[in-house]
């Protein structure tokens, strides 16, 4: 809890510290074995393979992006600029749906982050023609792990749940859209069966974009 405090001397706490740490370094020993010629060690790679001489040498020289994506298919490393990113990489998505919608003339309403919207807990991404009688919601991902796939399906799962509340069976207030890509989707099939049924099968990926608006409730609403 207090980091930068020191810890008072005391005989039985230093031998505690020390066997504690004894234990960690063998529990790492018997986790980390050297790597053989089909794998590698979790710190073979540019900024710690050779130990603080390396770390100068890499911020000194900085770091190429295809070493940022190698380090990426190694793990965790540079975690953090992945996720600056995200969004950026979310909206190249978002943008393709916008083209489609313009394109077809539809109206539409773009929600922001943490946008509240009345009817939803959480705003779906898009909502057609607007938030005041919706239509159509689309929900826009691009996941590259299952953790965040596996999220999203929830969210859409509970997007369907919410469009047919208090509706006759078989009918909703407003058609459930997810627009996703990205590896993270590809990984469990399972969910990719609640994500088609939650949407009744209104499920579109980059390569099927061009079909969103023919294949959807959206044609009703396309006026070019």
């Amino acid at each position: 809890m207090e980091p930068l405090r020191p810890i008072r001397r005391a005989e039985l706490k230093g031998a505690r510290l020390k066997a504690m740490i004894e234990v960690a370094c063998a529990l790492m020993e018997e986790g980390s074995p050297p790597p053989n010629v089909v794998t590698i060690h979790r710190l073979q790679k540019a900024d710690t393979t050779g130990g603080p001489s390396t770390i100068k040498s890499l911020s000194a020289m900085g770091a190429p992006y295809a070493m940022l994506l190698y380090e990426r298919f190694l793990g965790r490393p540079f975690a953090g600029h992945r996720d600056s990113v995200s969004g950026l990489v979310g909206d190249s998505l978002e943008s393709a749906i916008e083209d489609v919608l313009t394109k077809a003339g539809i109206s539409y309403r773009k929600t922001k982050r943490a946008e509240k919207l009345p009817g939803f807990d959480q705003a779906p991404d898009f909502v057609v023609p607007d938030e005041f009688s919706p239509q159509v919601v689309i929900e826009a991902k691009i996941a590259e792990d299952d953790g965040t796939a596996r999220d999203k399906v929830t969210r859409i799962q509970h997007l369907g749940s919410l469009s047919t509340a208090d509706m006759p069976p078989g009918q909703q207030k407003y058609q459930v859209i997810a627009c996703i890509a990205g590896r993270g989707f590809r990984v469990r099939s399972e969910d990719m069966k609640k994500m088609l049924i939650a949407t009744r099968g209104k499920v579109f990926t980059l390569k099927t974009l061009d079909r969103l608006v023919e294949c959807s409730n959206l044609a009703k609403f396309r006026t070019k």
